[in-house]
């Protein structure tokens, strides 16, 4: 399971270290793509098998179904770690997530964790932290 806040900053060659207790669960390579709040997503390889099936069952009908599946499959990136455990993040991921040079990484749990621009990251984090009590009660009626 991803746990966990750390944060890292990019290298001149804009490669980014994965903390050591999310590489020792990814093996050798794993996904990135684009997600929601421009932030990056990160699945394990069976994680992203298994997201894949989910958006390739949307019915190709739907616009929305379409362009959902166009933006992740579009800005998917598969990624290999070199000896030092770093990956290199592409220029449109990180143009996209707007990461300029630091960086939050984050667990979301079984297969997934997020990457983002820490700038943006802790706008985010403080106004949840601000509006949490409503967000949890809110939760109530998702089944949760």
């Amino acid at each position: 399971m991803f746990m966990g806040t750390f944060q890292h900053v990019l290298d001149t060659k804009n490669r980014l270290i994965i903390p050591a207790k999310f590489r020792n669960q990814l093996g050798e390579s794993f996904v990135i793509t684009r997600w929601m709040d421009h932030s990056l997503r990160a699945y394990t390889l069976e994680g992203w098998q298994n997201f894949s099936k989910k958006i390739n069952a949307l019915p190709e009908t739907n616009a929305k179904a379409r362009q959902f599946k166009r933006f992740v499959f579009g800005g998917a990136v598969e990624v290999e770690f070199d000896k030092q455990g770093r990956i290199n993040l592409s220029p449109t991921l990180r143009s996209y997530a707007k990461i300029e040079k630091s960086v939050t990484v984050f667990g979301m749990g079984d297969d997934i964790f997020e990457l983002w621009s820490t700038e943006k990251w802790q706008e985010y984090e403080d106004n949840t932290a601000e509006n949490f009590d409503d967000i949890a009660d809110g939760l109530e009626e998702l089944g949760f």
